[in-house]
């Protein structure tokens, strides 16, 4: 089995919720939601994660309209995703991510975990959530 270390993101206009993957590939896990501020700040704190995670690849949800097509917020994701990528000398790989914050507050609910004032747990599962499908879709 190829070792796997990517990194999953579910970018917002406010946050990144971030979640990792075990070495073997098979689980994600929430890691850390960043709270954004410049560019510049943002790329320091994936540079700390991508060494510390030993991060080959950025998978990234990318929010496509319920009829598949592709809009102006999924725009700001590629346009950012794409200098984060370019930043951190890291591929990437986008899926798509509708209705994962939806998904998110439901698992977080279920586990007792939800609140309404902690955003940044719900763009963690989110990130969680965007990063195993990715994981599951790789081992099929």
């Amino acid at each position: 089995m190829v070792k796997i270390s990517a990194l999953g993101l579910d970018i917002g206009k406010k946050r990144i919720g971030v979640a990792g993957c075990d070495g073997t590939g098979l689980i994600a896990t929430g890691l850390t939601t960043l709270v954004r501020s410049s560019f510049g700040a943002d790329v320091r704190e994936f540079q700390h994660l991508v060494k510390e995670r030993e991060a080959q690849i950025l998978v990234i949800g990318l929010p496509y309209s319920l009829d598949g097509s592709l809009g102006l917020q999924a725009f700001h994701v590629q346009k950012y995703a794409t200098r984060l990528g370019t930043a951190l000398q890291l591929p990437i790989d986008y899926i798509d991510e509708r209705l994962t914050s939806v998904e998110a507050e439901a698992q977080l609910k279920a586990q007792k975990r939800f609140s309404t004032y902690n955003k940044g747990l719900v763009d963690q599962q989110a990130a969680m959530i965007i990063l195993q499908q990715w994981l599951d879709q790789r081992s099929r």
